[in-house]
């Protein structure tokens, strides 16, 4: 059984939407620590919400735990593998590690669903 934190918000039990624009305030003002908390918070409500992972992929990252943030850009690419800015992230991740094969296999991906996107 999950157990969830529920936050609240001037009386009112906050939403997935809530807690990932709270996530994205604090982005904003570079405290990605606070930022991480409300991203994971959002995911903890509804696993598959794309958008959270983003936020918290890239919180990670802009506290250099590269490791984490490829973590989760690959449960967001899980949830979702034609979003070609999923693997645009992972591939500047993988660019950060020196993985320099597989940040153009990731490129070479999103490229390719960018395009057919356009169609």
């Amino acid at each position: 059984m999950r157990l969830a934190m529920v936050l609240f918000f001037g009386g009112k039990p906050m939403t997935k939407q809530d807690l990932l624009n709270k996530g994205y305030q604090y982005f904003a003002q570079k405290d990605y620590e606070r930022a991480i908390i409300f991203f994971e918070k959002a995911i903890q409500l509804d696993d598959t919400f794309e958008i959270a992972y983003c936020g918290l992929s890239e919180s990670l990252n802009r506290l250099g735990r590269i490791d984490e943030a490829i973590t989760f850009v690959k449960k967001w690419i899980d949830l979702n593998k034609d979003d070609p800015i999923a693997h645009t992230a992972l591939s500047r991740l993988y660019v950060q590690k020196g993985m320099r094969d597989k940040a153009e296999e990731e490129m070479a991906i999103s490229v390719f669903l960018s395009k057919n996107q356009e169609n």
